[in-house]
């Protein structure tokens, strides 16, 4: 089978969540089991700065602004894998992320760039690019790469299957309705049941109406997005199409996050000898300017900061944590004023507090290996990377029951305990009493060491891998395909 990712993300070339994790994995992991797999990317500079480029495919232009486009064939880091990418430099040459300038502002022609992305996606599916590859399967990501379906629902003809995800539905592409026409799409696809969206045109609204198949990155969060309270106002189109939603959940890179291994920890190990886990709670600590104090134990959080991460009840909560006797890490940016408060808490609390502000994946890895405990309070989560992180290195996750933290994390109560599978601590309410009510449970089971290691092995036991996730997602193909055959017979 024949499958293209498209995206505005890979890791290690470009990252700025848990999209470029899900790319850089899913497509190797759907290889190992048999399938032959491309992506195509956006030109960004680190893109073109971190693949080998092995020949130019076509040439063309002018398109969305730019006035002539490469399209590259290129082997991708670390995986080795083929990839295309769009060598736009008018649309993607500039420094910022994929999409915002480095002063955080929007990226004032977004619509065009990602457009593009789209546009390429379906002409490659078209068998109009590459005569000497064309895929079976388009599969496109979050609200980037939504527009490819939409432009293969708008031609005419057989065409291959278009499946969506959705990694987040709260970031939507949404853009000034008055701009579709540069999109090239018939004029009925601007109307309600298109991409028209209270008067703005919509990218995720596009992926939403027209692939043949939606997919989110868990089971809860796919049940989740068909409620008004997590629907953004997309809940009714989501109902819509409930026959062809499936959440499948996301897994872990193992040969990344894989404590036994691990090259970023001073020292490794696994349920097996877990030994390790403790040098590395006392190196974290001396790293980051922490008292060194094995007995007291150590919360962290490894995010973006934001409301939707439920960080801003972090903060308010962090006096009281603290008085309780715990010590608190944090890595990660975002909103500036979450960055200041946490700052600031630091500076008001030394030795029992350290924030460092960016991204640093080495450091991540050392905080997954020397934490005791991940808090992950998000107010909604598609899926979550960062418990499944912490599950693999023993650092028992702290989360609310929503998407994929539901899903994955075994609240450890008296009951899931003596079944031995308690892996976590999960609380209800997005409130700072609830989930100061979980610290203080994972407090009193911190103080009984024997009933906490049995914890720690049976989180250590969990197994979330690709390889799983992929068969899912090949398994959908097949049977949607096997559908689509039947329908055209």
């Amino acid at each position: 089978m024949r499958i293209l990712h498209v995206a505005a993300e890979l890791f290690p070339l470009i990252k700025t969540g848990g999209l470029a994790d899900v790319v850089a994995a899913l497509p190797p992991a759907q290889v190992a089991a048999g399938a032959d797999v491309r992506v195509l990317l956006p030109g960004l500079p680190a893109v073109l700065a971190g693949v080998t480029i092995q020949h130019t495919v076509c040439t063309f232009g002018p398109a969305f602004g730019a006035a002539q486009v490469h399209l590259r064939l290129v082997r991708l880091p670390d995986t080795g894998l083929h990839a295309y990418v769009i060598d736009a430099p008018f649309l993607y040459r500039r420094a910022g992320n994929p999409y915002q300038a480095p002063d955080g502002s929007g990226w004032a022609d977004n619509l065009q760039r990602f457009a593009l992305l789209g546009w390429v996606g379906a002409q490659l599916a078209a068998g109009g690019l590459d005569p000497a590859w064309a895929p079976e399967v388009v599969h496109a990501h979050d609200w980037h790469a939504a527009l490819a379906p939409a432009y293969l629902a708008a031609r005419p003809g057989p065409r291959p299957l278009t499946v969506f995800t959705v990694h987040n539905l709260a970031y939507q592409g949404t853009f000034d309705g008055a701009l579709f026409a540069q999109l090239g799409l018939p004029p009925g696809f601007f109307q309600i049941d298109g991409l028209e969206f209270h008067g703005l045109l919509s990218f995720m609204k596009a992926g939403l109406r027209y692939a043949d198949c939606i997919t989110t990155v868990s089971p809860t969060y796919a049940r989740e997005i068909a409620l008004p309270e997590f629907g953004w106002g997309l809940d009714g189109v989501v109902r819509d199409r409930a026959s062809c939603l499936w959440g499948v959940l996301n897994g872990v890179d193992t040969t990344l996050w894989d404590p036994a291994t691990d090259p970023a920890l001073v020292a490794n190990y696994d349920m097996h000898d877990p030994d390790g886990k403790a040098r590395c709670k006392m190196a974290l600590q001396q790293e980051l300017g922490l008292a060194v104090m094995p007995d007291v134990p150590l919360f962290a959080v490894v995010s973006r900061l934001s409301e939707q991460k439920g960080l801003d009840l972090v903060l308010q909560g962090l006096a009281p944590l603290l008085e309780s006797g715990a010590q608190f890490a944090l890595l990660g940016s975002g909103d500036g004023w979450l960055e200041q408060g946490f700052a600031a808490a630091a500076a008001a609390h030394p030795g029992v507090m350290a924030v460092r502000l960016g991204f640093d994946e080495a450091l991540s890895h050392r905080i997954m290996a020397g934490a005791d405990v991940l808090l992950v309070p998000s107010r909604f989560e598609p899926c979550g990377l960062t418990q499944l992180y912490a599950l693999r290195y023993g650092t028992l996750p702290l989360v609310r029951r929503t998407g994929g933290l539901a899903d994955t994390v075994v609240d450890a109560g008296a009951e899931q305990c003596a079944q031995g599978i308690a892996t976590g601590f999960v609380f209800s309410h997005a409130t700072v009493a609830d989930w100061l009510e979980a610290s203080r449970r994972a407090q009193h089971l911190y103080r009984q060491p024997a009933a906490w290691q049995a914890v720690v092995r049976a989180a250590m036991q969990q197994h979330f891998s690709w390889d799983n996730a992929a068969r899912q997602y090949l398994s959908l193909y097949r049977t949607a395909l096997d559908e689509s055959a039947g329908h055209n017979a």
